[in-house]
């Protein structure tokens, strides 16, 4: 890229995170293009960010968008604590690393909206390679907690299976995107080994403010506004440009751009150069609810002892290198079948920690304990993204709706999922490593069960921090893009994130993320060919 095009390229792309990071490297395989990849937050050099088990050291730091929820009438009114990851490698660098792709049935619902380039089959290849360059792999040194875990949910009648499993796929120890006991985030393993590529240029702490366009009629997206150092600068994108910052900032760099519900721009002064309501709607996040007894020593509560430390540094072995949620398994409960949900399928993930997760990761563990979890899978509820403000520095209101389905199915299932915690919490495999009392709820040794899953829910769930569908893909005309992730009523603009998906996935996003990007590059790809 010559000195004086340093602001042009033929694609921009905004967010190097678990998407943007993946296409960009992979658009840059191109030497015949150019891209220019921004990034709002700066490098990913703190050592927080690639010690696995200390992530949450990242919450509330100069490395996190640091986003808080609408408060929540169900959750007793709580607002609650969205972490992002705001450096190179974006939430993939702030992350539990936990690796779990969910089940072909979720990709073939893609697919029955957004076509076959999204279907379990056409998808399959494309994890294959995240995988090989992700560096996914098994867990150098889990608690002995978590292996009494997985007997407990034996003794529970569950079956106990290889992680990612496209079907069938039971409890099993976490896969984990590491390398050699240190995280693998996407700056990792896709933008690491492509920044010495010339027509690659990655700026960092840029800003973007809005997307330009010209022309009325047909608007075609030219470039955007960035702002770096406090001086705003116009880039310009040659071919297109791509946005990849996830279901919370694409819709909200969207609508200040005018892409949105005209009637909403219009309260905060913005002209509609696309009326679409799509854009911020549909939003979706897996709530987590969790019990957790106290437990005896070894849990990861002694995780920053000086001995952890050295350890980890001497050997990447030890405290330092779990990803906390060190397994996770998947169950059907009796509300799915009453409210007739897809046969053989879940909608309870069940999540387990060696050490007693609170205050939404905020909070240092107060003691001994383990932590069993259950996960919302595929929320009925639907909540929204909108603008706070005109001001592209301004939060934007997040309101994920927990827990809002008129039906009461979502509050239903999840009490469903903390019952089935409880069994697995009581079973002799698990009581091998736990000893009597509560570390949450606190007292909860004087609470019958029901007590207990409902203080968990109202008081103590929070996001597993997989937000989706916000600017959903789709071959109707209502969908914000279409199948091959270009944003309706303009040209030259696509998205590749988290926010096109229009259904949660039953497992973690991240792979899913990493996925679109790779996709997006293949399309954008097979557009330049002959």
């Amino acid at each position: 890229m010559s000195r004086r095009s340093l602001l042009d390229a033929d694609y921009v792309v905004v967010g190097a995170g678990s998407s943007g990071a993946a296409l960009a490297a992979r658009l840059s395989e191109d030497p015949g293009v150019t891209v220019l990849l921004l990034e709002a937050g700066p490098p990913d050099r703190a050592l927080e960010l690639h010690v696995p088990a200390a992530f949450s050291k990242l919450f509330r730091s100069a490395y996190d968008w640091n986003y808080d929820t609408v408060p929540q009438a169900t959750l007793d009114g709580r607002t609650i604590y969205w972490p992002r990851g705001k450096t190179l490698g974006g939430s993939s660098s702030l992350n539990a690393m936990m690796w779990v792709r969910g089940f072909a049935a979720d990709y073939d619902e893609w697919a029955d909206v957004a076509g076959p380039t999204w279907s379990w089959e056409a998808l399959a290849p494309y994890f294959l390679r995240t995988e090989e360059t992700q560096a996914v792999e098994n867990q150098r040194d889990p608690r002995p907690h978590t292996r009494a875990f997985l007997e407990a949910a034996r003794e529970a009648g569950h079956h106990v299976t290889p992680a990612n499993l496209p079907e069938g796929q039971g409890f099993s120890q976490t896969m984990v995107s590491q390398r050699r006991g240190a995280r693998a985030s996407t700056a990792d393993t896709y933008l690491r080994p492509a920044r010495g590529r010339r027509n690659l240029r990655i700026l960092t702490n840029a800003h973007v403010r809005r997307v330009t366009f010209s022309g009325t009629d047909a608007p075609r997206a030219t470039g955007v506004y960035v702002e770096v150092a406090g001086i705003t600068r116009h880039v310009r994108a040659h071919r297109e440009v791509i946005l990849c910052g996830g279901a919370i900032n694409t819709p909200h760099l969207l609508m200040l751009s005018g892409i949105g519900p005209a009637d909403h721009l219009a309260e905060h002064g913005i002209a509609a150069l696309v009326d679409a309501p799509g854009v911020g709607a549909n939003l979706q996040d897996h709530l987590v609810a969790g019990l957790a007894p106290a437990a005896r020593g070894g849990t990861l509560f002694g995780a920053e002892s000086v001995v952890q430390l050295a350890r980890y540094l001497a050997s990447r072995r030890g405290m330092l290198t779990s990803n906390v949620g060190e397994a996770c398994g998947f169950l059907r409960t009796s509300v799915a079948d009453r409210v007739g949900a897809p046969p053989d399928l879940p909608d309870i993930e069940i999540i387990f920690a060696p050490v007693p997760y609170v205050g939404e990761g905020l909070a240092p563990p107060p003691a001994e304990g383990v932590t069993v979890g259950a996960i919302l899978l595929r929320p009925r509820s639907r909540g929204t993204i909108r603008l706070g403000s005109s001001d592209p520095h301004a939060q934007p209101l997040i309101d994920p709706a927990y827990l809002s389905d008129a039906e009461g199915v979502d509050e239903a299932t999840m009490l469903a999922g903390l019952a089935a915690c409880e069994r697995l919490i009581d079973t002799d495999a698990l009581r091998t490593v736990t000893t009597a009392g509560w570390v949450q709820p606190a007292g909860g040794e004087s609470m019958t069960p029901g007590e207990r899953a409902e203080l968990a829910l109202r008081r103590y769930s929070h996001t597993l921090y997989h937000p989706v569908g916000t600017a959903r893909m789709g071959e109707d005309a209502e969908s914000v893009v279409t199948p091959d992730l270009r944003v309706r009523g303009v040209t030259g603009l696509r998205v590749a994130d988290a926010s096109v998906m229009p259904t949660l996935i039953r497992g973690h996003t991240n792979a899913a993320a990493i996925v679109v990007g790779e996709v997006a590059a293949a399309l954008i790809a097979g557009d330049r060919r002959p």
